[in-house]
């Protein structure tokens, strides 16, 4: 895939062609919006069959917060895709920090999960973003993540 190739909104063909996550971690359903260098949205749609409900929790369903920050930290390696020098064939970004991360209302089934990332720093090996999720609107999470970018294990 280019990087000149950039269509929205982005489904599942080609955002599992950007990011290495396959059912039950690929988080991101459609990237929406996507202005390279600056910020993209996307989104989750969050169903009742998700497998972490059954346990999280019987009875009171919520994603959990780090998968919030999962979905926040996907989002953000496709824009880093379609803004920097990234190959998802030789090359992985790792989340390597997350700072200043708040969770203010529960997500539920039936929600719809809007990410939206902006690039603070973007460097060759390095990507800093500040990460907001809401549902009709309302701020649920919010996150600054610092991912490393580095060549594929063989």
């Amino acid at each position: 895939m280019e990087r000149t190739d950039l269509k929205l909104p982005l489904g599942y063909p080609e955002i599992s062609r950007i990011l290495p996550h396959r059912y039950p971690f690929l988080l991101i359903d459609r990237v929406t919006e996507l202005v390279p260098g600056q910020y993209a949205k996307a989104h989750k749609n969050v169903t009742c069959n998700e497998p972490f409900f059954s346990g999280h929790f019987p009875g009171l369903p919520i994603m959990p917060g780090v998968l919030q920050i999962e979905a926040m930290g996907q989002c953000g390696g496709i824009l880093v895709f379609y803004s920097g020098d990234f190959k998802p064939a030789t090359q992985i970004a790792y989340l390597a920090g997350v700072d200043d991360a708040k969770f203010k209302k529960p997500v539920t089934p039936g929600d719809k999960l809007e990410i939206h990332t902006e690039i603070i720093a973007l460097k060759k090996t390095l990507c800093k973003l500040k990460c907001v999720c809401s549902v009709s609107g309302e701020l649920v999470s919010e996150a600054t993540l610092l991912a490393v970018i580095q060549p594929k294990p063989i």
